[in-house]
């Protein structure tokens, strides 16, 4: 009971905080490793750029999953993101996943105040309280729905708090607020369900560690920003 009075303090005084890109003010890069059984496979890197208060951020993924020298599971990704005052105004990526080609198309309507969005699994609006599905904003804590950066489909999460923890990434200790995020409907397929453990540091408002369990034990850990 007291995680969750925990949770709607966090949610009462740091609203504000969450919603504001401005915490990224500076940033240049984010680079994050990706590690399957504890050996790093490819990598997740984020790249900052602010002009004239548009705030924009490309992200480039890519690992391979080998089993006895053949790749039996890849991903080669960019994205693009775009922020006017804080607020999402486009999203673009394309991705092979195992050679099959992915993508989403999103734009901010004024006219409706929705996302449009046009992706290979999903084609239609998005409400405002919606975020990309992604490893640098610490927004994802406060939403109750995310769209997925590679087909554009939208799933409903609950956001749990777990507690204060220190963890150790190269070598260096930080101190972390453990979050978990899973899906809302639990009747989803296994592989499309959210199921992410989450490590931010609120003293520089970065991740620092995501992990979770499909066919394997994966983790995204902060390599280096600047």
């Amino acid at each position: 009971m007291r995680k969750y009075i925990y949770i709607i303090i966090i949610l009462l005084f740091t609203t504000q905080a969450f919603s504001h890109t401005s915490h990224y003010e500076g940033l240049k890069k984010i680079e994050m490793d990706v590690v399957l059984n504890g050996e790093v496979i490819g990598y997740t890197n984020y790249y900052f750029e602010k002009k004239n208060e548009i705030l924009t951020v490309k992200n480039y993924t890519k690992f391979k999953v080998k089993l006895l020298g053949v790749t039996v599971f890849s991903i080669l990704s960019e994205a693009i993101e775009k922020y006017e005052n804080d607020n999402l105004i486009y999203f673009k990526s394309n991705t092979f996943q195992n050679d099959k080609e992915k993508y989403v198309n999103l734009n901010y309507d004024k006219s409706s105040n929705k996302f449009i969005i046009n992706g290979s699994s999903y084609k239609g609006e998005a409400s405002l309280d919606c975020i990309i599905g992604n490893w640098w904003n610490h927004k994802i804590f406060q939403s109750t729905k995310q769209i997925s950066p590679l087909s554009g489909s939208i799933k409903e999460q609950i956001v749990t708090f777990v507690g204060k923890e220190k963890i150790n990434i190269k070598n260096k200790e930080y101190l972390t607020e453990h979050f978990k995020i899973k899906s809302k409907n639990q009747n989803l397929a296994d592989d499309k369900k959210l199921n992410f453990d989450i490590w931010y540091n609120p003293e520089n408002n970065l991740i620092i560690k995501v992990s979770y369990s499909k066919m394997g034990n994966w983790e995204y850990r902060l390599k280096n920003f600047e």
